[in-house]
């Protein structure tokens, strides 16, 4: 299964009963910002689940700002909002995928592969005049079993070891400044995980807000990662999210098999005794 669906295809889907779209609109700035904007209007059909309460775990000050949920509770939350293990389940955001993704790759890591992101988003269902509802969701209770897959992640001891190991090459998601250390705003240390190469997740996207073609993909990660293989890269960000929208772009290109570092750039820099690089 192809990580991104069509719009044209999510609408001849709508009514299947085994598909659950979910709205994963969020706004970093202002977190109620996407509970909002789903009851103003939403996707028909579809539940709203939330960035920092649903789709991220207990934050400690050294885990990061969006640590990983614990699996149990994010199953049992999927099962009693309608999400089964043979649900088929379409994600979407207005922010070009960053959030969407995000709940791809916990499905993913849930064991769960039926799963896909909206191309273009909510923009590109309104642009094609497709309707929105402000009625909530009511889906039937499902069970899901979570099987997770512990491989496609690593932790920030991982990532220290790597220092020296130089096994894998972490790719960092966040816009070039902040890599170099300008203009940080989120995080309370500016610069990057020495070593780490740039790929500013919004360069996935054309100008039409719309994941570039598998092809332009495929040229520029390769280019980027100059012959490594992409089993050998780890992907991060400020806090585990956007680099999901990395790893989409990777599957959506053909090259599986990345993996990700969740506590990214807030775990690291949280600790002084970690090196950084600008």
């Amino acid at each position: 299964m192809s990580p991104l669906i069509s719009v044209d295809r999510l609408n001849t889907l709508l009514n299947n009963a085994n598909v659950v779209v979910v709205d994963c609109r969020h706004d970093l700035a202002q977190p109620q910002a996407g509970t909002a904007a789903y009851a103003a209007g939403h996707i028909p059909g579809a539940l709203f689940t939330h960035l920092d309460n649903v789709l991220s775990g207990t934050k400690t000050g050294g885990n990061g700002r969006h640590p990983l949920p614990d699996p149990l509770e994010l199953a049992a939350w999927l099962g009693a909002h309608g999400i089964g293990n043979d649900s088929h389940v379409i994600a979407y955001d207005a922010s070009g995928g960053m959030f969407a993704a995000r709940l791809w790759w916990l499905l993913r890591w849930l064991g769960h592969d039926a799963v896909q992101v909206l191309d273009g988003g909510l923009p590109a269902w309104q642009a094609a005049g497709l309707p929105l509802s402000d009625a909530p969701a009511a889906l039937p209770q499902q069970r899901f079993v979570a099987d997770v897959r512990s491989t496609m992640r690593v932790n920030s001891a991982d990532v220290l070891a790597n220092l020296q190991a130089a096994q894998f090459v972490v790719v960092d998601a966040r816009s070039p400044e902040r890599y170099a250390g300008q203009g940080e705003t989120l995080d309370p240390v500016g610069g990057h995980i020495p070593g780490a190469l740039n790929r500013f997740f919004q360069s996935n996207l054309g100008d039409d807000g719309r994941f570039k073609s598998p092809e332009a993909l495929r040229a520029e990660w390769q280019a980027l990662l100059a012959g490594r293989d992409v089993s050998e890269t780890v992907h991060q960000c400020g806090s585990g999210v956007t680099a999901c929208h990395n790893l989409l772009a990777l599957e959506a290109a053909g090259l599986p098999g990345a993996r990700l570092y969740p506590g990214s750039w807030s775990e690291w820099c949280a600790d002084p005794a970690r090196p950084v690089a600008r």
